[in-house]
C-alpha cells in the first residue's frame, strides 16, 4: 500500500485504521456517500472509538471522507468539478516537477526505483487495486526526482483522493496496458534526457486519465 504522510506514526493504531478504511474505499467496499460505522472498526481492531475518530479526522483532513451533521462521517462523493480540480492540480505539479528535472538532471537512483516499480506493475496488471497503488508510487518518483520539497508537500495533499480516482481510470483492462506503455516510454525518455517529449507524454497521459474518470 502507498504510504502517506500524516499526523500519526506509521505504526500507530489510528494510522492502521486509516489505511484500512482507505483500502476499503479504493476497492469499492465502501462507496461514495456511505456512512463509516465507527463501532464496526472498534470491534475489528479491539479498541475504543478514540483511535477510530483520530483516523477519521485524518481522512477528513486529507479529503477522503466528510463529516455531515447528524449523520457522521461518510465517504466523500466528488463532484465533476472537484474531480477536474484534483486531476488538474496533479497535472500542474507533475509538469512543474518535469521542469525541475530538466533544470537539475535525472536522479538515477530514483530512476532505478521507477524501473523496479514498473516491473512490479507488469506483474500486477490483473490486480487493479495493487496496480493503482504502484501507479501512484511511480508518479511520486517523478515528484521526488524534482528535488523540490514544496512540490512534494503540495502533491502529498492530493494523496488519498487521487488514489481513489486513479483506480476508476483502470477499471477497463486496456487502460492498464496503455498506462504501463506510457510509463515505460516516459522512463526511457528521461534516460536519454528528452525532457520535452517526456513532459508532453506525461501531460497527455494525465489528460487521458481525466477523460476516463469523467
Amino acid at each position: 500500500m502507498v504510504k502517506n504522510k500524516n499526523t500519526f506514526p506509521d505504526n500507530s493504531l489510528s494510522n492502521q485504521i486509516a489505511e484500512k478504511i482507505t483500502h476499503e474505499i479504493i476497492t469499492g467496499k465502501l462507496e461514495p456517500g456511505e456512512k463509516i460505522i465507527e463501532s464496526a472498526y472498534a470491534e475489528e481492531f479491539g479498541t475504543s472509538r478514540a483511535p477510530i475518530r483520530e483516523s477519521l479526522y485524518l481522512l477528513a483532513t486529507e479529503g477522503l471522507i466528510e463529516r455531515i451533521p447528524r449523520k457522521g462521517a461518510v465517504v466523500k462523493d466528488y463532484s465533476e468539478a472537484e474531480i477536474y480540480d484534483i486531476c488538474e492540480v496533479r497535472m500542474v505539479l507533475e509538469s512543474l516537477a518535469m521542469k525541475r528535472i530538466k533544470q537539475n538532471g535525472v536522479k538515477h537512483e530514483v530512476q532505478n526505483k521507477m524501473d523496479d516499480i514498473v516491473d512490479k506493475m507488469e506483474l500486477a496488471k490483473d490486480d487493479i487495486t495493487e496496480y493503482t497503488y504502484l501507479n501512484q508510487e511511480l508518479h511520486k518518483c517523478i515528484i521526488e526526482m524534482s528535488g523540490s520539497n514544496i512540490i512534494s508537500d503540495m502533491y502529498w495533499r492530493l494523496g488519498r483522493p487521487l488514489l481513489t480516482l486513479q483506480r476508476i481510470s483502470f477499471l477497463q483492462e486496456q487502460y492498464i496496458e496503455k498506462s504501463l506503455e506510457d510509463h515505460k516510454e516516459i522512463i526511457q525518455l528521461l534516460l536519454i534526457n528528452d525532457f520535452d517529449k517526456a513532459s508532453a507524454l506525461l501531460e497527455k497521459h494525465n489528460q487521458d486519465v481525466i477523460q476516463r474518470i469523467i
